[in-house]
C-alpha cells in the first residue's frame, strides 16, 4: 500500500492540528520532517521542517509502530500549533518528499479494516460514534465500536458450526447405526439462534430511529395550542402562533436532547375538514406524517373532531391551553404540563431503547434476518421432510449471511459505501 496523511482534526483554526501519516514509508516520511523520531509509543517535542530546511512548526512527534496501530500500519502523528497556515505549510512538506500521497475519505479506517484490526460492525459504530450527538447515540455507538456485535457473531457461528456438523455426521453415516438421533438437538438450537436473531431484528428498528431521532407528532384541532407548546418546548420561535384558526399549514419541527434521546417534536396543521385547498395539503400531509411519527401526542379541545386513521395511534391525551381551563391539562404559555410530557416521552423511549442489542445498522439487520429465514427453511425441512442434506444446506447459507454482517466474506461492494461517510484523517 501507499503511505498516505490527511489532517484528523476538523480544518480550521483551533489549538491543536492533528496530521497522520500511515504506511510503510511513514518513518522516512517523519524523519524528513523532523529527524530522530521517538521509540515506538513514545513523544518527542520537535521543530518540522520544510525540505528547504525552513522551520514551519515546534509540536509534539509520535510513532506507532505496526501491526501496534490503529491502521496496523506504521503511523507518526504530528501535534500541531491549530493555524490554517501551519497546517497547509506541513501538508506541503510531506507531498514535497514523494513518499506519501493525501488520503481519501475513510481510508485509514479502510486501512485499519484490511490489516484485521478492527471488522466491518466495529467500522460501522466508529461511524455512529463519531456521529453521535446525545449521550444514547454514544454509548450504542461505543458498545458497537468495542465489538459487541462481534463477540455475539462469534458465539452464534460456532453455534452453527455445531448443527452443521450435526447434520454432516448424520449424512456422512447414513448407512451406517448412529447411536443417538441428532435431529432433537438441531432443532432446539436451531430455535434458540431464531430467538436471538429475531430480538437482534426488533432492536435494530429503534437503533434506526436513534440515529436519525425519535419523532413525536403533536396533533389537535386548529388554535388547539400546537405551535405555542412547541415554541415552549424548543425554548424558541420555531412555529407561528396566531388567534387565526389554520395558521400552521406544513409540519415544522424542533430537535430536542431529552436526557440523551434524540427527539424531534412535530408541530402539525389543526386537523378539521376544510375547503381551503392549501389547509387541506396541509392537514393531509400532517396525517401522514403523524402516522409515522414514533409517538402522537393529542391536544384535546372540546371542537376536536377524532381522525379514524389515527384514533387508535394516539399515545398520549393532554387537556389544552391549561391556562384558560382552569390550570388542568397543558399550556405553551405557563409551561404547566410541560414537564410531565417530557418524562411521559422519555419513559416510553427509554422503554423501547432497551429492545436496542448489538445489531445498529440496517445492513448489519439485513444480513442477521437472512440468516434467520435460513434457519427458518432448516427446521420447516427437519420437521417436514426430515431431509438432512437440505437442512444443511440452509445452515451454510445462515453461515454465510452471518460472516456478511461482520465481513468475513461478500463485503467488497460495500466498502465504497460505507468508507464514504467517514471524514479524511479517519
Amino acid at each position: 500500500m501507499q503511505t498516505i496523511f490527511a489532517l484528523a482534526t476538523a480544518r480550521g483554526k483551533a489549538g491543536v492540528a492533528v496530521i497522520r501519516i500511515s504506511g510503510p514509508d511513514a518513518f522516512d516520511v517523519g524523519r524528513k520532517l523532523v529527524g530522530d523520531l521517538p521509540e515506538a509509543g513514545r513523544f518527542v517535542l520537535r521543530k518540522v521542517l520544510s525540505k528547504a530546511g525552513e522551520v514551519l512548526d515546534q509540536g509534539l512527534v509520535l510513532a506507532f509502530k505496526g501491526p501496534a496501530s490503529f491502521t496496523g500500519e506504521d503511523i507518526i502523528e504530528l501535534q500541531l500549533h491549530g493555524s490554517v497556515a501551519v497546517v497547509r505549510a506541513v501538508e506541503a512538506a510531506i507531498q514535497a518528499t514523494g513518499m506519501a500521497r493525501l488520503a481519501e475519505a475513510g481510508e485509514f479506517t479502510q486501512r485499519a479494516l484490511l490489516n484485521d484490526t478492527l471488522d466491518l460492525t466495529q467500522v460501522e459504530g466508529l461511524g455512529r460514534l463519531i456521529d453521535a450527538e446525545t449521550e444514547a447515540q454514544r454509548k450504542v455507538a461505543q458498545a458497537s465500536f468495542e465489538g459487541g456485535l462481534s463477540e455475539n457473531a462469534e458465539s452464534w457461528r460456532n453455534t452453527l458450526i455445531r448443527i452443521a456438523a450435526l447434520l454432516e455426521v448424520s449424512i456422512d453415516f447414513v448407512d451406517e447405526d448412529v447411536p443417538v438421533d441428532v435431529v432433537p438437538e438441531v432443532l432446539d438450537l436451531l430455535s434458540g439462534l431464531m430467538d436471538d436473531f429475531n430480538a437482534e431484528i426488533v432492536g435494530t428498528v429503534v437503533a434506526e430511529r436513534l440515529r436519525d431521532g425519535f419523532e413525536v407528532a403533536i396533533l389537535g384541532a386548529p388554535n388547539a395550542g400546537k405551535s405555542t407548546l412547541l415554541n415552549a418546548l424548543a425554548g424558541r420561535d420555531v412555529a407561528i402562533t396566531s388567534d387565526v384558526a389554520g395558521t400552521t399549514r406544513d409540519v415544522l419541527e424542533a430537535r430536542l436532547d431529552i436526557n440523551g434521546l434524540p427527539v424531534t417534536f412535530l408541530d402539525t396543521a389543526g386537523l378539521r375538514d376544510t375547503d381551503d385547498t392549501v389547509e387541506r395539503i396541509g392537514v393531509e400531509r400532517a396525517i401522514a406524517r403523524a402516522m409515522d411519527a414514533d409517538l402522537r401526542i393529542l391536544l384535546e379541545t372540546d371542537d376536536w373532531e377524532p381522525v379514524d386513521a389515527l384514533e387508535v395511534l394516539i399515545d398520549f391525551r393532554y387537556a389544552a391551553k391549561s391556562d384558560l381551563n382552569n390550570g388542568v391539562g397543558i399550556s405553551g404559555v405557563t409551561g404547566a404540563g410541560i414537564a410531565g410530557l417530557i418524562e411521559d416521552v422519555e419513559c416510553v423511549l427509554s422503554d423501547r431503547m432497551s429492545t436496542v442489542r448489538s445489531v445498529i445498522t440496517e445492513r448489519q439487520r439485513g444480513g442477521i434476518a437472512r440468516a434467520c429465514d435460513a434457519l427458518a427453511a432448516a427446521r420447516e425441512v427437519l420437521e417436514v421432510t426430515g431431509e438432512l442434506e437440505l437442512a444443511a444446506e440452509h445452515t451454510r447459507d445462515a453461515l454465510r449471511s452471518l460472516d456478511s454482517v461482520i465481513g468475513r466474506v461478500d463485503v467488497e461492494n460495500l466498502l465504497g459505501e460505507i468508507f464514504s461517510r467517514f471524514c479524511i484523517g479517519k
